[in-house]
């Protein structure tokens, strides 16, 4: 009987010693911020001033349409005030009313045109900013995740976006474990040695609305066509 207690024990022992070999470390859990990352990643600096000249084009392009619009548009209200002059002649009136006429129909194509060059550049820059972005982010976290590894974590965790309640998805942490600062300085460590101008982190996320700040094309007697 003894020695069969003492076998159970030994038994008992060994699985113990084996499910300790088997188990899992205990898990250390890093947090990273990847909006800092990426707002402050000397590429993304380049980008914003590249789309910031590319605005900037756009919006003198723009405002040289519109200026060729509202041309079209005073030399319409000539052809008009000369059809309802009541000193002309009928045949002058008859002439000048066709001309506005024609005049109206080329102030149309203007305003068509000024709408789909501005559907077109939003369009662009838009596609160009998510390219952007989505690389950058898949560049950014693999150098996160690498940085995280070297430091032993076996989870890391972005503080940065909230959830779908809008809540952060990390409420605390020590900051002994947050390792942005560091992947920082990995992401620019080739930075060039001369950056370009500093821009506001929000003009990566969203393009300048390139309608803004010009002159806009009245059609007489047509309503406006509100932007899509």
């Amino acid at each position: 009987m003894k020695k069969s207690v003492q076998t159970l024990i030994a038994l008992a022992a060994f699985g113990l010693s084996t499910l300790l070999v088997h188990a899992q470390p205990a898990p250390k859990i890093l947090v990273v911020d990847m909006a800092k990352l990426y707002d402050s990643h000397y590429k993304t600096e380049e980008q914003n001033a590249k789309l910031r000249g590319d605005e900037q084009k756009a919006q003198e392009e723009l405002d040289r349409l519109n200026k060729e619009g509202n041309s079209l548009v005073e030399k319409y209200k000539d052809m008009v005030d000369q059809s309802n002059n009541p000193a002309a002649t009928a045949d002058a009136k008859t002439k000048a009313q066709a001309e506005s006429n024609k005049m109206l129909e080329d102030i149309r194509r203007k305003k068509s045109e000024v709408e789909s060059f501005q559907t077109n550049t939003r369009n662009s820059l838009q596609q160009r900013i998510k390219t952007f972005r989505d690389l950058m982010i898949e560049e950014i976290s693999k150098i996160a995740v690498d940085v995280a590894k070297r430091k032993g974590a076996t989870i890391l965790i972005d503080k940065s976006g909230p959830t779908l309640i809008g809540v952060s998805n990390l409420l605390y942490s020590d900051m002994s474990y947050d390792i942005t600062d560091e992947v920082l300085l990995e992401i620019n460590r080739d930075r060039p040695t001369s950056p370009p101008a500093a821009t506001t982190p929000s003009a990566a996320a969203k393009p300048a609305d390139t309608s803004s700040d010009s002159p806009k094309i009245t059609l007489p007697g047509v309503t406006p066509a509100k932007k899509p």
